[in-house]
């Protein structure tokens, strides 16, 4: 099975301009292609995972990659999947978060000489000209046709702004300037990208007359039709100091029935044959399908210590097994004790498992707060500090919300 069969066959393929002649470019390894990365934050998400691991796929199949990092888009912002307006950036800031990508992205894409690229498109952006920019793009968009784009359809009720509606034009011209100036010859992106990558290879084929081609990926959407990678507490990131790796492990270990084996086909590395042995799998063997999914996922993002120690940790609070030496932990000091004991809603609000105190009590009052296995029911529940020492106590909050409480 070739590159594109594969990608086929794993569900990533959405929408593509020319298959036949994509097909060929990328199975031959001669693809020179780019994916945009918008630095609104300072660190990637699941949201970008899936472009990471197609980035890592094709450039493992002899194709090159080129990442770009919107250092002029992101001063923009996409209005795509949003029904506001984004939050305007410093120049400084979205450098220093075109930083922390570029530090992420390495783990995954090989950045050596001749491998693949990382570019900025504040390079030929933020110095044009607005006059000679409008003379030389604006006649090769038609309004009519853009104001046709979902991305620009589904704000017209709330309001799309001038400033917004410049993104579709921008992102072309970023194929366009790409295309002259590395050889770039295809683009991929989200398939809420459509309308904006068509715009690319129009304005190649009208300024330069030549093809360009652009495939998008299927979004990750859970069984639900609901965009995978957000929980309530917000967006899973690929930064440990932001969601630790056994947060990460833990939420690909959640995920439902219906959404496994589909993850594991679309972000893991593991022979698409040896996924769809996996096709008949039911009850527990599922969560042994989960287990894979979830270690496979953060030995990619966070290596293979990471992934071991957040699997031992999993293992010991949800099945009798392993050690609890790699479960998140809080550190009781000696003044969090009166008289040498504190209450169960000082630790849940203290762990970081309750927001507030108030929230605490409703917790242990709905049932769902349980130390080292037992359910408490008491509001006034006092643990002393005694009871800390050694390897401490587990303090859980529902199914999925648990920590294990030591003494300095």
């Amino acid at each position: 099975m070739q590159i594109y069969e594969e990608l086929v066959a794993r569900g990533l393929i959405a929408q593509v301009t020319n298959e036949e002649e994509i097909k060929k470019m990328v199975n031959e390894g001669k693809a020179v292609f780019y994916i945009g990365f918008d630095p609104t934050a300072d660190s990637l998400h699941v949201g970008h995972f899936m472009a990471l691991c197609l980035m890592k796929r094709l450039q493992m199949a002899g194709n090159r990659p080129i990442a770009l990092i919107g250092g002029g888009t992101g001063m923009i912002g996409d209005p795509s999947g949003r029904s506001d307006m984004r939050t305007m950036m410093t120049p400084e800031i979205i450098q220093h978060n075109c930083d922390c990508f570029k530090k992420q992205m390495s783990r995954f894409i090989d950045f050596s000489e001749g491998k693949a690229m990382m570019v900025n498109n504040a390079e030929w952006l933020l110095g044009l000209n607005y006059i000679e920019f409008l003379r030389e793009v604006g006649p090769h968009f038609s309004v009519n046709n853009m104001l046709r784009a979902e991305c620009y359809k589904q704000r017209m009720e709330k309001g799309l702004s001038f400033l917004e509606f410049n993104y579709m034009i921008m992102q072309s011209y970023d194929f366009y300037e790409l295309f002259q100036r590395y050889g770039c010859n295809m683009q991929f992106g989200g398939d809420d990208q459509w309308s904006n990558m068509l715009g690319g290879t129009e304005l190649i084929r009208r300024k330069l007359g030549k093809d360009a081609h652009a495939m998008t990926i299927t979004l990750l959407l859970n069984s639900e039709g609901k965009k995978m990678g957000k929980t309530q507490s917000g967006a899973v990131w690929l930064d440990p100091e932001k969601t630790t790796p056994f947060d990460f492990y833990q939420y690909w270990r959640n995920v439902a029935d219906a959404d496994v084996l589909k993850c594991l086909r679309m972000l893991t590395f593991l022979p698409i044959e040896q996924i769809d042995e996996m096709d008949h799998w039911e009850g527990s063997q599922l969560n042994t399908a989960k287990e894979i999914l979830a270690y496979e996922l953060t030995k990619l993002v966070h290596g293979e210590e990471e992934a071991d120690k957040a699997q031992e940790g999993a293992r010991a609070l949800f099945s009798a097994g392993g050690s609890t030496e790699n479960m998140p932990s809080c550190e009781l000091a000696d003044e969090d004790f009166k008289d040498g004991s504190i209450d169960i809603l000082s630790i849940l609000h203290k762990s970081g498992l309750s927001a507030s105190r108030s929230e605490a009590r409703r917790n242990v009052e709905q049932g769902g707060v349980s130390v080292d296995g037992e359910a408490v029911k008491d509001v006034k529940a006092v643990y002393t500090r005694s009871q800390f020492e050694g390897e401490g106590m587990v303090f859980k909050r529902g199914k999925k919300k648990f920590v294990k409480v030591v003494v300095k």
